[in-house]
């Protein structure tokens, strides 16, 4: 995984390439316009993290930031994380309504892999990132943790 050394969302943008920037810049945008109140954005493990801040849950495992979604640039593709999907019980309905987008889903457990904005079904990013509230992810988590 390439990671950058950048402290905030502004300095790693301005590192990118300008082709991988825009669509960077653009998935963001999705992001933010749905990210439900309570979950910021800042750098997170040397990518652009969407998190809960530890002033409003700080008993994490590791003493991070507990982190809804992130957005990276790779080697070879950009990588939107959905942390989200992940914890979700019944996140089938995120690849339905990706592959009623008409567009190709190169998902792992939570990372999907794309190389230019073409490849984002945005509506179904928008609608997965706005699913999840804060006190929706802290008991996800705390369910997986057995507290």
């Amino acid at each position: 995984m390439v990671q950058s050394d950048a402290t905030t969302v502004e300095e790693y943008l301005a590192e990118q390439p300008a082709d991988r920037r825009a669509t960077l810049e653009s998935v963001r945008a999705v992001i933010l316009d749905h990210l439900p109140p309570g979950f910021v954005e800042g750098m997170q493990y040397g990518m652009i993290g969407y998190f809960i801040p530890l002033e409003r849950y700080p008993d994490t495992y590791n003493g991070q930031a507990l982190g809804v979604a992130a957005l990276a640039n790779q080697k070879r593709y950009l990588s939107l994380y959905l942390m989200g999907i992940y914890s979700d019980d019944d996140a089938s309905w995120f690849r339905e309504r990706w592959n009623e987008s008409g567009k190709r889903l190169d998902m792992g457990k939570s990372c999907v892999r794309f190389r230019k904005l073409d490849d984002v079904a945005l509506d179904v990013v928008g609608e997965a990132i706005a699913r999840t509230s804060v006190d929706d992810f802290i008991a996800q988590y705390e369910r997986s943790r057995g507290i």
